[in-house]
């Protein structure tokens, strides 16, 4: 597969809505998550990110203009023991509850589905990374209707193990803009990653449509001992 240009997929797409990078620093030495939220309408784009324990949620920057919270409040990150897992929806508690008994992520997500927003029926998109013994994989997932047809469900899962210093993998809601929004194909795309925080996470910022752009989580988690650096970038502040 080839290696795409983060940069390029960001820059290019005015509204890939939802997205999740994970993948391992060039330098081999840290594990890579990125999760950054778009929105179109005004309760989309009135929210912030907030740091909640080892994890994050959704806020709304002015309560006053949350017309419903169903979708658009939720914790997006949440750690379990060595697992960190990154969602788009309230299927991060779900994979969190049924992981810590005993299930697996695929388990998790079968009990769950696309979102019921029609026409867009917004696919969700889940990754959990583990950290164990200084040796890091991940899985991603991403549930989706049956090209627009909301009566199928279909599911992906693709597993890493050994992730390759300087790769990444990324997914993201939607192919593009559009009415109805185009549900994300294919497999992850590959690409790169950067050994330095900041530097990623800038790029990331960026390069997203600046209208539709809301908020970005970034965290490097060091596979030695899983310490962890993270920072959230708001439009909202």
């Amino acid at each position: 597969m080839e290696k795409l240009s983060l940069e390029n997929e960001l820059k290019s797409n005015e509204y890939p809505g939802r997205g999740i990078v994970t993948g391992r620093t060039p330098d081999g030495r840290h594990a890579v998550i990125a999760y950054f939220i778009m929105g179109r309408s005004e309760n989309s784009r009135n929210r912030i990110f907030i740091e909640d324990g080892e994890g994050i949620r959704t806020q709304a920057f002015d309560p006053a203009k949350l017309s419903d919270p169903s979708l658009v409040i939720y914790a997006p990150v949440r750690v379990l023991g060595n697992n960190t897992i990154v969602t788009n929806g309230d299927q991060t508690d779900t994979i969190y509850d049924m992981v810590e008994s005993g299930s697996t992520f695929r388990q998790a997500l079968l009990t769950r589905e696309f979102e019921p927003d029609a026409p867009n029926y917004t696919p969700r998109i889940s990754a959990m990374l583990n950290i164990e013994n200084g040796i890091f994989k991940y899985s991603m997932s991403i549930l989706k209707s049956n090209n627009g047809n909301p009566d199928a469900c279909n599911r992906y899962t693709f597993d890493y193990e050994n992730p390759v210093a300087g790769e990444g993998h990324f997914i993201h809601t939607y192919m593009h803009d559009g009415s109805p929004l185009p549900s994300f194909e294919g497999e992850p795309k590959l690409v790169g990653v950067k050994d330095d925080m900041e530097e990623f996470g800038q790029l990331i910022w960026d390069n997203l449509n600046p209208d539709n752009k809301v908020s970005l989580f970034i965290r490097y988690i060091s596979i030695e001992d899983g310490s962890y650096t993270s920072r959230i970038y708001n439009k909202n502040c």
